[in-house]
């Protein structure tokens, strides 16, 4: 199949900034993309061929988008998954598939699909809403955390119960309720998979969060583990990829016990935020390869040429309207210091914005740069 410079047209459900992010990769390679996305302002209507815009939950809207292309991905798993399945039956190639959807997009049938699939994770009980959970409370040992089975992101859907107060103001929705696990480490591995099974594994990165977000703050590629565990960590995301037996990537995230095991939290079937370093990075970045894996091209290289950290650029708090990035010149003058900027006109506390990427020879002065960036880049208006 030719896809370059041809009348190929690639579907994209979801023009987030992972969408805008994929079509530098479809405009370095000339591919038609036709995208979805319920915002007219959204990050990804300018690189695309072709912009429409549509409820990614309604059928209709995501059976007739379909009808348009010759191949559909996602770059956000909340999406109509019966309008894929009818499009998948009428010869539709999708990628990740429904049925892999389909297991991931709960988070309940995901958690579930580990324990029956013999891949380490925490234990956890899955209710229908959170009634269900009071009248089971006695039987729940507290901390634990508490995550809303669907439309959660970013920090969103989830809370740590400490006390039986704490569930007081949460929503009557189906819900799961975690062990807490004390961690050294989140970590995550994204795994490339194309539609004739070639697998490959990014290097394992190590994820540092905010303290209240609950969002990712850095990305640091490599992780500060040893060997052992960062092939323990390889081995199990490639499991978890076999288990799902996905197309395209999956972004496998996973905690560090005290005692080094590894533990899988949860996973994302797409590009995602713990591999935004491989830009800049990797001799192939993670949206390179989503296009290779989908398009059954052969993987890139996932090495890393150099070390890189991912600084997340939100929204501060107490700031609401127009965007204005401070001091951006002045991270810009940093050698290795790269901003990413999603096109987002508007900016609420802690939402996505943007992101920085430092690359060095050297982890430590790469983590110290980064420092630097975060307290130096604003995210505000001028309310």
């Amino acid at each position: 199949m030719n896809y370059f410079s041809s009348d190929f047209k690639l579907g994209i459900l979801g023009g987030g900034q992972l969408g805008k992010m994929l079509l530098a990769e479809t405009r370095k390679f000339d591919i038609q993309t036709y995208i979805l996305d319920p915002n007219k302002e959204a990050p990804s209507q300018y690189g695309a061929t072709q912009f429409f815009i549509g409820d990614l939950m309604d059928f209709d809207a995501v059976y007739q988008f379909g009808k348009k292309v010759n191949l559909l991905t996602i770059e956000i798993e909340n999406v109509n998954l019966d309008a894929l399945d009818k499009l998948e039956a009428e010869g539709l190639p999708v990628f990740p598939s429904p049925k892999t959807l389909r297991l991931i997009q709960n988070k309940g049938i995901q958690k579930d699909f580990y324990v029956a699939n013999n891949i380490p994770t925490s234990n956890h009980k899955r209710f229908e809403n959170l009634l269900d959970l009071k009248s089971d409370l006695d039987n729940i040992p507290l901390p634990f955390v508490w995550k809303c089975t669907q439309f959660g992101y970013d920090g969103t859907g989830v809370k740590v119960v400490r006390t039986a107060s704490d569930i007081e103001n949460l929503p009557n929705v189906e819900c799961i309720a975690e062990k807490m696990i004390l961690f050294q480490n989140e970590l995550a591995v994204i795994v490339a998979r194309s539609a004739s099974g070639e697998v490959k594994t990014y290097p394992v990165v190590e994820m540092e969060f905010h303290p209240e977000a609950n969002q990712v703050e850095y990305v640091l590629c490599p992780a500060r583990i040893s060997e052992a565990v960062a092939q323990k960590a390889q081995e199990i995301a490639l499991q978890v990829s076999k288990a799902f037996n996905h197309v395209g990537l999956l972004a496998v995230e996973m905690f560090q016990t005290q005692d080094d095991e590894i533990l899988v939290n949860e996973v994302a079937p797409r590009p995602h935020n713990s591999g935004h370093h491989t830009i800049e990075a990797s001799y192939t970045s993670q949206f390179e390869n989503h296009l290779r894996a989908i398009l059954n091209l052969p993987l890139g290289n996932t090495a890393s040429k150099v070390a890189g950290i991912m600084v997340n650029l939100v929204g501060e708090e107490g700031f609401s309207g127009p965007v204005i990035y401070q001091n951006i010149e002045k991270i810009m003058a940093i050698d290795g210091v790269t901003p990413h900027i999603y096109g987002k006109k508007e900016t609420r506390p802690f939402r996505k914005m943007g992101h920085v990427t430092i690359v060095n020879e050297d982890m430590k002065q790469a983590r110290k740069i980064a420092e630097e960036v975060k307290n130096s880049i604003r995210v505000i208006s001028d309310n």
